[in-house]
C-alpha cells in the first residue's frame, strides 16, 4: 500500500486541499484571512482564494512526516527571506496565528492532536485519510503512465 512517501507533496497536498473542502466543514477559513500577511518576510496577502486550505493541508502533511513539531518549527519552515535593500537579507519566521488557528481546525477535525511538551501529531484518523488518498493518487498515476508499475 503506497504511503505519503511515495507521492510528490504538490500532488498529496493538491487531493488533500480538495477533500478538506468538500469533506471537513471544521477547516474553514477565518474572517481576516483576506486581510493578513503570511509572515513579516512578505509584501502582500497571498492572491489565491484557496490558500487557506493549501496550509492547512500542507500542515497536516508536514506533521504526518516530521511526527511530534512544535508551532516554533512550523513557523520557521514557513519563512522566508526579507528584503532590506542595501543592508541584505534577513531570514525571518512564518505567522503564528495562521498555523496556531489552521492546527486548531484540524484539531476540532480529529486529524492533529497535541502531545504534552512536544507539539502536535497526527490522529490515526489523519493518518487513515493521507493514506488513502495517496492510495488514490498512485491508482491514478498508475491508470496514466502504465510504465510505473514496473517500478513498484
Amino acid at each position: 500500500m503506497p504511503t505519503i512517501y511515495n507521492i510528490p507533496a504538490e500532488k498529496i497536498i493538491e487531493i488533500t486541499v480538495e477533500y478538506l473542502k468538500d469533506n471537513v466543514p471544521e477547516v474553514t477559513p477565518p474572517s481576516w484571512v483576506t486581510f493578513v500577511k503570511t509572515g513579516s518576510h512578505t509584501e502582500k496577502p497571498p492572491q489565491n482564494p484557496d490558500w487557506w486550505y493549501i496550509r492547512s493541508a500542507s500542515l497536516l502533511r508536514k506533521i504526518y512526516i516530521n511526527g511530534p513539531i512544535g508551532i516554533a518549527r512550523l513557523r520557521k519552515a514557513y519563512g522566508g527571506r526579507s528584503r532590506k535593500g542595501n543592508v541584505g537579507k534577513h531570514k525571518r519566521r512564518g505567522g503564528g496565528l495562521i498555523i496556531r488557528s489552521s492546527l486548531q481546525q484540524l484539531e476540532k477535525a480529529g486529524l492533529v492532536m497535541k502531545v504534552e511538551k512536544k507539539g502536535r501529531k497526527i490522529t490515526n484518523k489523519g493518518i487513515s485519510l493521507l493514506d488513502s488518498l495517496a492510495t488514490e493518487i498512485q491508482k491514478k498515476l498508475e491508470k496514466n503512465m502504465p510504465e510505473l508499475k514496473k517500478y513498484r
